[in-house]
């Protein structure tokens, strides 16, 4: 790595509104985990990687616009941004519904550690972080919005 002795903390990447973005996005993050040396969870990573830049593709970046794909190392941990320009928050659908779309928040909430949504203009950015050591027997709470 030209002489560095640790990966850099901070991946980014943006992405144009188009479908090939997505495997594009999905293969960008085992990239940069595979550098990082990350071993666990990187399927989990990956899967959410590829929700929630879908979301970004399909509700939040405009026609004409993209979308930008963050990746932080902190610690032991792994946070993934993904920042659109579009309107309207993110949310969760009922667990009932039958829709064959909009399920893709549900996956986030039950892979990541924490996840969120944070302001920024225009748009937003929507945020998952994943705890790579967390210890099988005792995890921390899954599926709760952080705070922002």
């Amino acid at each position: 790595m030209n002489g560095e002795t640790s990966p850099t903390p901070l991946r980014e990447r943006f992405y144009r509104r188009e479908r090939q973005s997505i495997p594009a996005a999905r293969a960008f993050a085992r990239e940069v985990l595979a550098a990082w040396a990350v071993q666990r969870r990187v399927d989990d990573i990956a899967l959410c990687v590829s929700e929630l830049t879908t979301n970004a593709l399909v509700h939040g970046a405009p026609p004409g616009r993209g979308f930008k794909l963050r990746l932080l190392r902190d610690g032991g941990g792994v946070r993934i941004e993904v920042h659109d320009s579009g309107d309207g928050t993110p949310r969760l659908v009922g667990e009932g519904v039958a829709d064959e779309s909009g399920r893709g928040l549900l996956l986030v909430a039950a892979l990541a550690d924490r996840w969120g949504v944070a302001e920024r203009r225009p748009g937003k950015v929507v945020w998952a972080e994943f705890a790579e050591g967390v210890s099988a027997a005792a995890p921390p709470p899954r599926g709760r919005p952080g705070p922002r």
